[in-house]
Order: structure tokens, then sequence, then C-alpha cells
């Protein structure tokens, strides 16, 4: 039981560490995500207090049976506090009630925390119980109202969490809607599978019955599952639209291949190369800025009539004046890389110009360029030979991203 309840607890602090990950410069973090690093970091911080294993040390450490009883139960109550303050700060609204709101969960549930504290000094709880504390010590005095309280607690918690998704959930679309509906699930099998459990085994014991199991073997895992639900409900709309950012940032990566092989060997300005560890958007931004640099410096080679003939021949062919456009600046940029390693005087027609990779904002210029630029022949023989200088083939058909 142990292993699972801290492979919940390592899920939990990975979400955090994806949250509140950002740049050295960025701004500080928003209260937003403050709170919800928060709430799951203090997730994380249950599941490893109630561990069987993690409550023998914590005994074995104070000298007191049953000390990780009051604080596995006034953690939970902090983290239903959190919940509520990540909804708080979540719907949002004016700072003084966001303030006065979250003021009163604080209080509110700081009053809890220093009841359980009490409940569990006054009461006799001399017997060590791992796994199954709620239901042995569900008739003792003080050590029931204790249970009760802190049920109590995270029920209010759960509660008004279900109440605020049903609501927001009418007036928001796309991936916040499909959030608050995973942070709904969570909350409803937090609810069902494990509050409910608990009050029924408690219940029963008070009624002389014996449904412990309920408290001791489905109460945990269902506990364990809802926790995930609701923390991948708060992180899925903060954290997939970076996600879907980096996958295309690794698309376009790629795509430039073809034209980062032809003008990488371009002298130009030194650059810190981009380490292997870094994330594909700024490995692209790299590259980006690598190629604009190796643009600028073939420039003197760009010799028109390469340029002028490939574009007529592909508007003969029935090529739209775009991709016809960017079959001659994929022939040009191909013969002005080929006389810069050849280390040649610039053409004489050579002149100011402006690729079409150039007059556009972000990559998509340069992905067409990459893509339109003539294709290598096969491997292995039987493509025909590059043709001479000064001659030009006809354009193959460019693919345009």
């Amino acid at each position: 039981m142990s292993l699972v309840v801290y492979l919940a607890a390592f899920v939990f602090g990975m979400t955090s560490v994806l949250l509140f990950r950002r740049p050295r410069t960025a701004a500080p973090p928003d209260p937003l995500t403050l709170s919800t690093c928060a709430a799951i970091v203090l997730g994380a911080l249950v599941f490893v207090c109630a561990a069987p294993a993690t409550l023998a040390a914590v005994n074995s450490l104070t000298g007191v049976p049953n000390f990780g009883a009051p604080l596995t139960y006034g953690m939970l109550s902090a983290y239903s506090c959190a919940v509520l303050v990540l909804l708080i700060n979540w719907r949002g609204g004016s700072r003084e009630r966001v303030r006065r709101m979250v003021l009163r969960s604080v209080a509110a549930y700081g009053l809890l925390v220093a009841a359980i504290v009490v409940l569990f000094a006054l009461a006799e709880a001399d017997t060590e119980r791992l796994t199954d504390l709620d239901t042995y010590y569900a008739t003792t005095p003080f050590m029931r109202e204790m249970i009760l309280l802190y049920l109590v607690g995270h029920s209010a918690a759960m509660l008004v969490m279900c109440v605020v998704c049903v609501k927001w959930g009418r007036e928001v679309g796309g991936l916040l809607r499909t959030g608050l509906r995973l942070i709904l699930l969570g909350a409803l099998l937090d609810v069902v599978g494990f509050q409910l459990t608990k009050y029924t085994a408690v219940v029963a014991r008070w009624s002389g019955h014996d449904l412990d199991f309920l408290s001791t073997t489905v109460a945990p895992p269902m506990a364990a599952l809802a926790a995930l639900l609701w923390s991948a409900g708060f992180a899925l709309p903060r954290l997939l639209p970076s996600v879907r950012a980096q996958w295309r940032g690794l698309g376009d990566y790629r795509r430039l291949g073809p034209l980062w092989s032809l003008v990488g060997p371009v002298p130009t300005a030194p650059k810190p190369q981009a380490a292997w560890w870094q994330l594909p958007r700024a490995r692209l931004q790299w590259r980006e800025v690598s190629i604009h640099d190796a643009l600028l410096a073939l420039a003197p080679y760009f010799d028109h009539r390469v340029r002028e003939r490939v574009r007529d021949s592909a508007l003969r062919a029935g090529r739209s004046p775009h991709q016809a456009r960017l079959a001659a600046e994929a022939a040009m940029l191909a013969d002005a890389a080929r006389r810069a390693a050849a280390h040649e005087e610039p053409p004489e027609s050579a002149g100011t110009y402006r690729l079409h990779a150039t007059e556009v904002s972000g990559t998509g210029g340069l992905v067409e360029l990459a893509q339109a630029l003539p294709r290598p022949p096969a491997a292995g023989g039987g493509g025909a030979p590059p043709p001479p200088t000064g001659t030009v083939t006809e354009p193959e058909e460019p693919h345009v991203a």
C-alpha cells in the first residue's frame, strides 16, 4: 500500500514542477499558479503522510503512538483549504473580494486543524494503528470527534468544488470545460469512493458492525485516483497549450532541416549552440536565428538571372505566382550556397533582394523555403547529375507547409 501511495505523491509532485517551471527572466508566478502548485504539493504531502511506512516512522521518531494521525488529518485539512483557495483564484473577481474569501477559508480551516490537534491531545489512543485508525477508534471519546471533524472538513471542500465546476462548466468551453469535467469527476469520485466509504465504515462501528474493509481497502485507492483526476483537470488547460506549441516547434525544427543543411556551413557571427536538453521551441528559435544570419551572409551571391529563369519556367508550367516565387528563390539560394562554398566571386547580377521568408513573421516562410529546395538525387545511382553552372532545370513542385 505504501508503494502505491508514494507513486501517487510522486505524480503530484511532478505535476507541480511542470506547472511552476518558467524562465528565470519571467515575471513572478501569478496567484493562480501559486495556489495550483500549493494544492498539488499539499495533496502529495497528504499521500506521503498517510502511507503506513511514513506513519510508523513518525510515531517512532516522536515516541507518541498514532502521532501520524493528527499530522495526516491536519495536512488533509490544509489540502482541502488549498483546494478552496485555488477555486477562488481560478474563479477570479475583484482583488478585495478574492482576498476576503481566501482569508475566510484559511481562518476556517486553521481553526479546524487546531481542533484536530486539541482533540487528539485529549483522547486516549495508546494502541498504534497504521491502516485502520478511523474504524478502530471510531467509538473512542475525542478520537471519534476528531475523525468526524476531518471528514466533514474535507467533504465541504469537495462539495464546493463540485458545485463550482457544474456552475462554471455551463459558462466556458474548450480546454477549460474539459478541465472542469475532469475536476468534477475527481471530486465526485472522492466524495463517493473515499468519503462515503469512510463514513459508512465509521457509522457501522457505531452500530456494532464491521465494515472496516471499506475504510482500509476501498477508500485509499479511490482517494488517489480522485486526486490524480482533479489535478489533471487543473493542469490540462495550463499545460496542453504549451505542449501543443512545443510539438509544433518540433515539427518546424525538423522541416527546416533541408534549409539548415544548405546554409549551415555559411560563416556567420558566432552564437551559443542550443543545448541538447532544451525544449523544441528554444532549439527552433536558435535554428531560425542562425538561418536568417546565413541568408544575410549569402545575399551578395544571389544571382537574379537564376531566380528569373526558374520563376518564368514555373509560371509557364502553370504554378501559382507564390509557388513560382518560392521555387525561384530556392533555386537562387542553392546556387548562392554553392558559390559561397566554392569561394567564387559574387555574380554580376547580384543586388539587393528580400526573400519571401524574410518578409513574413514566424517560421512559416522559412519552412516554405525549406520545402521548396531542390531534392538531392536518390542514393544508389540512377539520378541525373546536377546541371552545369548557368543552366536551370524545370523546378519541382514546391511543397508548401
